[in-house]
């Protein structure tokens, strides 16, 4: 929907407006700042809903002021509870500002836990910053599951806020700088863990949390306290019976399809081929039918039309009478669009390069996309699910070879809130013992949030899309929770058998309902990847030699080294953000002359 920003303690105007212009990728149809001597807001706007109005920052009769990105699906019943209130808009925004006015009634200020109570009522993806002049104190929170990005910092005293990290450099006095423990913890796990970034003193709102921020008598911002909206748990049933309990299951995902599908402006699906798209593709006429909306159109990109996902998606397409837009990856893909997939998605990611042209092709012709990110998560998709004693043997193994100091450091029991962890500690040997541990691990601690939802929403904002992920809505997150681990995956049945017996319903092909996971990246363009990495097999062992400390824990995943390079590039360095157009052999160079 857009791109959020502002400054707490000291706001200033040309801040405001060069945070607007860092994120105007997210939102190029408007963009406006609204300050006072306390706090200021910026906001650029992707208009998706009530396009003519629902101009942000938007200031309530109280006075309160929001900004908001994402979407509230059940903005209409929020407002047939909230009848008191003086709607101007028939947007979603506003639903926002009427809730926070009822929780107050007549109150001055609110605890934590208070807006904690309003907010849960919300459902929807949403990153939110509210200021309450009243009380001079300001709230930040984020969605259950983390599907928009906040991330904050502290500048010179200000609290700083934005959608992404790179909006912090419309500050001077923001120097980026590597947090090494973080980083040794993404090099382990795969992705950044808790609210961590890779940029020391710059972390996340943690998702499902509200947090609540004033001034004190220096003009200093200080956190006043936070509180859960919600938190992730499984809680498997002891039976499930695909006769009598797939339809449900069939039934909340459809649900979560129906409720994406609202918007003014043109939805399309991002067609992978494989279940988890494909199942989105085969409710698309059902759910269009239900929220009464077009039916969307689908996009796929490949490397070449024998790829295997090109031709399952052309399956699916054809099969359920969907218009396919099919686009075929551009020679040299890699090498041209690697800085960009490094500046827009702020990590170390190098495999996943298809997002960019996906995205871009769809932006020509949509405002909004489906995916079908977070099923694998529910699901127990991915195959190291399947073998946790061997995962778990590999997490140890890239444990022991960090830096003896940040080895320590993950495993101290001194991991503090402030540097935005979760929890004190993070030895994997615990985490994979068995399923229900792993999957509640990855939910709560990034691997859905910072790694899946964050390469969703950094590339496709890149381009001016937002990407909405019906497996996450509430009514499906609560059958899969529900579900036994064995109709996850268990020895005997085939991964995600819940969700395949659902899909079964749908009249997908069987050939599609049977397809194994494939690692998105890697299936999309295998043979371009392989090319990719042989051409560039020197400059990997440079970076490895440059990276020295880092380079037995990147054995096994080497790419990274070129994710490293190009990370250090475009975000440590003080003048990074003007080297976005520069080649990937420059940016490189630079960084191992350095």
């Amino acid at each position: 929907m857009c791109g959020i920003a502002g400054v707490f303690g000291r706001p200033d105007a040309n801040v405001l407006n060069r945070m607007n212009r860092l994120q105007r990728h997210r939102g190029p149809d408007e963009n406006d700042v609204w300050m006072d001597e306390f706090i200021g807001f910026a906001h650029a706007r992707l208009s998706i809903v009530d396009l003519q109005s629902s101009q942000q920052p938007m200031q309530g009769p109280d006075g309160a002021v929001v900004i908001m990105n994402g979407e509230i699906y059940n903005h209409r019943h929020l407002r047939s509870l909230h009848t008191t209130y003086p709607f101007s808009t028939s947007g979603d925004t506003e639903a926002v500002l009427a809730a926070h006015r009822s929780a107050l009634h007549g109150r001055k200020a609110l605890t934590a836990r208070d807006h904690a109570t309003w907010l849960s009522t919300l459902d929807g993806m949403y990153a939110i910053a509210l200021w309450n002049p009243r009380a001079r104190e300001l709230i930040l929170a984020r969605d259950p599951m983390g599907i928009k990005p906040l991330v904050r910092t502290v500048v010179e005293n200000s609290l700083m806020f934005a959608s992404e990290i790179k909006a912090f450099r419309a500050h001077e006095a923001h120097q980026p700088e590597l947090d090494e423990v973080a980083m040794a913890a993404r090099l382990v796990w795969e992705y950044p863990l808790d609210g961590t970034t890779l940029l020391k003193g710059v972390h996340q709102v943690r998702p499902g949390t509200v947090a609540r921020w004033s001034l004190n008598a220096d003009g200093e911002a200080r956190l006043l306290d936070a509180a859960n909206i919600e938190r992730q748990t499984l809680a498997p049933s002891a039976s499930w019976n695909p006769a009598e309990d797939a339809p449900a299951l069939l039934e909340s995902f459809v649900d979560g399809v129906q409720q994406r599908l609202m918007a003014d402006v043109p939805v399309g699906i991002v067609l992978s081929g494989g279940l988890d798209s494909s199942m989105v593709a085969a409710v698309a006429h059902e759910a269009a039918e239900r929220a009464q909306q077009p039916v969307p159109e689908c996009w796929t990109v490949a490397e070449n039309e024998d790829n295997p996902d090109w031709k399952a998606a052309e399956v699916v397409a054809a099969h359920h009478d969907l218009v396919h837009h099919q686009h075929v990856l551009e020679e040299g893909a890699f090498e041209k669009r690697l800085p960009s997939l490094a500046w827009h998605g702020e990590d170390a990611d190098v495999t996943v390069m298809f997002f960019h042209p996906l995205f871009e092709h769809m932006s020509n012709h949509v405002k909004v996309g489906l995916c079908g990110q977070g099923a694998d998560e529910l699901h127990a998709g991915y195959p190291r699910y399947g073998n946790l004693e061997h995962h778990g043997r590999e997490l140890n193994r890239r444990m022991a070879a960090l830096p003896a100091q940040h080895q320590a450091s993950l495993r101290s029991g001194q991991l503090l809130p402030e540097e935005g962890w979760y929890t004190s500690s993070h030895d994997p040997s615990g985490v994979t013992a068995d399923l229900q541990t792993m999957l509640n691990f990855e939910l709560e601690h990034g691997q859905l949030s910072n790694f899946q939802l964050r390469l969703v929403d950094r590339h496709s904002m890149a381009h001016s899309l937002e990407v909405r992920v019906p497996f996450l809505g509430n009514a499906h997150r609560s059958a899969s929770y529900a579900l036994p681990n064995e109709w996850k995956r268990t020895e005997g049945r085939e991964e995600k058998a819940a969700l395949r017996k659902a899909a079964e319903l749908t009249n997908l092909p069987a050939e599609i309902v049977r397809r194994p996971k494939l690692p998105a990246g890697r299936a999309t363009s295998p043979s371009m990847l392989e090319h990719f990495l042989h051409e560039r097999r020197s400059q990997i062992e440079e970076l490895m030699d440059h990276y020295q400390p880092w380079a037995a824990v990147l054995h096994g995943q080497e790419e990274l080294a070129l994710g490293l390079g190009l990370f250090d590039a475009l975000h440590l360095s003080e003048d990074g953000h003007t080297k976005t157009g520069k080649s990937m052999d420059a940016l490189i160079a630079g960084v191992i002359s350095a």
